[in-house]
């Protein structure tokens, strides 16, 4: 079982490096790794396994947070539509995007940071995602505002992106040009 011992944090090296394609088929160890993953991740909303383990809550983790440079990532998590997403992806690619930004305005969080880090994330308001699922099935996922942003912060971390890397340094709360904050209504 993963637990926040598991997790490195900032400073890290495989948080900064590109991580590698998984090999399709994935092996064994790759489709245990992430079905593990996506156990992590749904454990750490669990109110009372989060606080048995002392996990932090979390809707997605990537590889590169387990010190593991491959692409891989989990996410487990419902929009503020009440869609959910609950799956394992391997090789996750950003095939286009939309020219319109958004942000949270509550600013972004991550396991791999045990800091506040304030400012808002510019992200693309729409993006599609290709990718292998852990049913071996490839996917073409369109996702837009909060699922557009958790997979994008996820794919960030495959790419050695932090999500503070994105933020104004000056002005941490200047709104990004046409953008529109991606809130909870």
């Amino acid at each position: 079982m993963i637990t926040m011992t598991d997790i490195v944090r900032e400073g890290h090296p495989t948080l900064t490096e590109v991580a590698k394609d998984v090999a399709m088929p994935p092996s064994h160890e790759d489709k245990k790794m992430l079905t593990d993953m996506l156990q992590f991740i749904k454990n750490s909303q669990d109110e009372e396994t989060a606080k048995k383990y002392k996990l932090r809550a979390g809707v997605g983790l990537a590889a590169p947070q387990l010190g593991i440079s491959k692409r891989m990532l989990a996410v487990h998590f419902e929009d503020f539509k009440g869609k959910s997403y609950s799956d394992g992806y391997f090789n996750p690619k950003i095939i286009s995007h939309s020219v319109e930004i958004t942000y949270l305005s509550s600013g972004e969080g991550c396991l791999s940071v045990d800091r506040e880090v304030p400012g808002y994330v510019p992200r693309y308001a729409r993006i599609t995602v290709t990718a292998t699922n852990l049913a071996g099935e490839i996917v073409k996922l369109r996702l837009k505002d909060y699922a557009a942003i958790v997979f994008q912060h996820e794919i960030d971390h495959l790419n050695g992106i932090m999500f503070y890397d994105h933020i104004n340094n000056s002005e941490p709360f200047s709104a990004p040009a046409n953008a529109k904050p991606c809130d909870v209504n």
